[in-house]
C-alpha cells in the first residue's frame, strides 16, 4: 500500500516517524522525510524537565534523536527535510507550512501524514497544511499525490486510544493493519530507543503493528474527534477554539475568505 512510487512523509514531531511507520521505513523507494516542528516548546518546561538548559538545547538532542532513528530505518540525513518551528506551535503558522510543502510535494506520488484525531494541535496543524498543500497543487492543474493518513492518538472516555482511528465506531475505514514480523519488530524498539528523551511517552506505543488508510476529504472547519480533544486535558499551548482560529485564518489566506476546507 505504501511501497509503490515515490514517497514523502510528513510528521509533526522528532519520532512521530518512528511512532507512524517506523518498521515500514527501509522498504520504502525515494523516501523523503518532512518534520514540521523541532519538538522543543519554546516554554522551556518541557526542556527543563529532560535536564536542559533551554529549548535550543533540547531540540539540538531532539534532532540528534531523529537521524539516529532514521539511519536505524535506513533514511539519511539528506534525506530529511526539517522546517524547525516551535513545537505546539505548528497551528499558528499553518499557512506557512501548507505553502512551503505545496512547493515540495507535487513530485511525490504519496504522501504519508498525521490523521485528522485531535490528540495533539501540531498532528493536526501537519494534517490540514498536508491537505491544503494537496488541494494547492490541484487547483494550479498539478496532479497531487495520494494522502494516506496513520493514526497516532486521541482522546476516549477512560483515556488515549493509541494508534487505531478515532472515527470506527461513526463506521470509520479501519485501514489496513500492517502486523511486524520479529525482523521488523527489532527495527522498531530499536528506533524508539534512540529517542532517549521521549522514553517516557513512547512507552504507550507498541512494536507489534502498524496502521495506515487513505485520508478522507475532512471538514477541518469541524473539531476532530467529534470535539473530543486530548490536547485540552494538557497544557499543550492551545485550546480548541484556538486551533479551529488559526486553521481558519490559513484557509482564508490560502483559498480566499469564501473557501471551505
Amino acid at each position: 500500500m505504501v511501497s509503490e512510487g515515490t514517497v514523502a512523509l510528513v510528521v509533526a514531531h522528532p519520532d512521530d516517524e518512528t511512532i507512524g511507520l517506523g518498521a515500514q521505513l527501509p522498504r520504502l523507494r525515494d523516501l523523503c522525510v518532512f518534520v514540521v516542528t523541532d519538538g522543543a516548546p519554546r516554554d522551556g518546561i518541557d526542556a527543563r524537565s529532560h535536564g536542559f538548559a533551554g529549548p535550543a538545547d533540547y531540540a539540538e538532542t531532539r534532532r540528534k534523536e531523529l537521524l539516529t532513528a532514521l539511519a536505524l530505518g535506513g533514511v539519511e540525513a539528506s534525506q530529511t527535510v526539517r522546517f524547525c518551528i516551535p513545537d505546539q506551535e505548528a497551528a499558528l503558522q499553518a499557512e506557512d507550512v501548507a505553502r512551503r510543502l505545496r512547493e515540495r510535494l507535487a513530485r511525490f506520488d504519496i504522501v504519508l501524514t498525521h490523521a485528522y484525531e485531535g490528540g495533539h494541535p501540531d498532528h493536526d496543524a501537519v494534517a490540514f497544511a498536508v491537505h491544503a498543500a494537496a488541494r494547492c497543487i490541484a487547483e494550479e492543474g498539478g496532479t497531487p499525490p495520494v494522502i494516506l493518513e496513520m493514526p497516532f492518538y486521541h482522546a476516549v472516555r477512560d483515556g488515549w486510544g493509541i494508534q487505531t482511528f478515532c472515527d470506527l465506531a461513526e463506521g470509520g475505514d479501519p485501514g489496513t493493519t500492517l502486523v511486524l514480523h520479529p525482523e521488523e519488530r527489532w527495527v522498531k524498539r530499536r528506533m524508539l530507543e534512540a529517542h532517549v528523551t521521549q522514553r517516557r511517552v513512547l512507552s504507550l506505543f507498541g512494536d507489534t503493528a502498524e496502521r495506515v488508510r487513505v485520508a478522507p476529504a475532512y471538514d477541518f472547519e469541524k473539531p476532530a474527534n467529534g470535539g473530543r480533544l486530548l490536547y485540552e486535558r494538557f497544557d499543550w499551548g492551545m485550546t480548541g477554539a484556538d486551533w479551529l482560529r488559526a486553521v481558519r485564518d490559513a484557509r482564508a489566506a490560502l483559498f480566499g475568505a469564501e473557501a471551505t476546507c
